[in-house]
């Protein structure tokens, strides 16, 4: 059976509007909380692990409420149409708060936002296996993944070219492209895509296909605990999930202030850089779905971590911005996608059908647990490691970033082999008929 790629990319659209939101919260906020408040960087970072904090407690949360909800238009697509239109109203009124230098009314800003993401981020995402067959959704996670990166990348054309240069400046024309791109998301969603028809027909097709609902070993005949093999996998995914956020999430955090104070980039200059992380991720996301496919999810992960590894240590050496940068941040792109293609399904592959969304939950407490501590913890190297370095120079502890970045990310390389379930196993096809995708 083929994937759909035209019905997936649709479903999409909800993550493309959680990237691009993603990527001007977490390029631009550090920033106003450095140039506009002027705070250390380890009380940033403590107000950016603030809304990770909620997270971890929400996402699970709203996951499990949307696998229980049924309505005319589906168990996602409320959460989805009401958390965006929120976060949007909230989203907009933190440039007013920068150019107001409010720091209460910028934390209400910055909080009813994440609130609100918070709201249908874990039904967005479960939307994707809800409408897709087991074996297709390594395939399908790379579509979405795809209509995510998209996302970011335009958000970071959109700061490099909307964020004037200066101290201060105005992120008002950003934030309402910001606002105007999730709108225009989130409509073409609901005109697209009918949640019920959709699921129905991803039954049809799994039935087909000769799929069962329920994965193998996760129910025990007496009862409803997840068996011991699969329980152990599952951990050490989790665990796995947690050390790489643990990295990655500390260098696209710091990264926009790391540039700036290390390397000397103005303005919006530091998203050229990241631009060319996204376009190699997009370049790599249905060719490690199709890999995945073909050789495994867990290989797949494997490769992707220690190429994220090898170019967050690569960095390391840089002291000044070179074209060569460019290279290990492609290296980076590439990683990214051969891990964010496959993990997701590797969570879900191990859950029942009907507790999709609070598999979904579990795999983001995981990444925002990472989430919430390592913007602390770098926070902290960040503004002390120069006390180690150079105690003339306050900003030397920047070394630290990304040897920070690749120790938790080869951490998760160590634990990631001992997983042993969460590959697709039924249903997939070899050779040729493995890159046989729809239009």
């Amino acid at each position: 059976m083929k994937l759909n790629t035209r019905r997936t990319l649709w479903v999409g659209l909800a993550f493309m509007s959680i990237c691009a939101f993603w990527q001007v919260y977490d390029s631009i906020v550090p920033l106003v909380l450095k140039n506009t408040f002027d705070l250390n960087d380890d009380i940033a970072g403590v107000i950016m692990a603030l809304d990770n904090v909620l997270a971890l407690i929400l996402l699970p949360l709203f996951g499990a409420l949307s696998d229980r909800t049924n309505t005319r238009i589906g168990r996602r697509m409320p959460y989805i149409l009401i958390g965006t239109v929120c976060a949007c109203v909230f989203a907009i009124i933190a440039p007013v708060a920068d150019r107001m230098r409010s720091l209460a009314l910028f934390s209400v800003a910055i909080g009813g936002s994440l609130l609100s993401m918070a709201v249908y981020r874990s039904p967005a995402v479960a939307l994707m296996p809800d409408v897709t067959p087991k074996p297709l959704r390594s395939k399908a996670n790379a579509v979405i993944n795809l209509t995510g990166t998209v996302g970011g990348i335009l958000m970071l054309a959109a700061i490099a070219l909307l964020v004037p240069k200066g101290e201060h400046p105005d992120y008002m024309v950003l934030y309402a492209f910001l606002v105007i791109f999730m709108l225009v998301c989130i409509a073409l969603l609901y005109l697209k895509v009918k949640e019920p028809k959709l699921v129905a027909l991803a039954e049809e097709e799994s039935r087909a296909l000769g799929v069962a609902d329920e994965p193998e070993g996760t129910e025990e005949p007496s009862g409803g605990r997840m068996d011991r093999k699969v329980r152990r996998s599952f951990l050490f995914m989790l665990a796995s999930i947690f050390l790489w956020f643990m990295g990655y999430n500390a260098v696209t955090t710091a990264f926009s202030k790391y540039a700036h104070v290390y390397w000397g980039l103005e303005g919006g200059a530091f998203a050229y850089t990241l631009i060319i992380a996204q376009a190699a991720a997009v370049v790599a996301y249905i060719p490690v779905g199709l890999l995945a496919t073909r050789f495994g999810r867990k290989k797949t992960i494997l490769c992707g971590v220690a190429l994220l590894a090898i170019a967050f240590g690569s960095c390391v050496f840089f002291r000044t911005f070179g074209g060569i940068i460019f290279f290990f941040f492609i290296l980076a792109g590439f990683g990214w996608a051969a891990i964010n293609v496959n993990s997701f399904p590797m969570v879900v592959e191990m859950s029942r059908g009907a507790d999709v969304g609070k598999y979904t939950g579990y795999y983001y407490t995981a990444s925002q647990a990472a989430q919430i501590i390592t913007p602390i913890l770098s926070g902290v190297v960040l503004e002390y490691g120069y006390l180690l370095v150079d105690r003339s120079n306050p900003d030397a502890g920047y070394v630290f970033l990304f040897p920070y970045g690749a120790l938790f990310v080869v951490l998760s390389f160590i634990t990631m082999l001992f997983v042993r379930c969460g590959d697709s196993r039924t249903g997939v096809k070899t050779g040729l008929e493995a890159f046989d995708v729809d239009d």
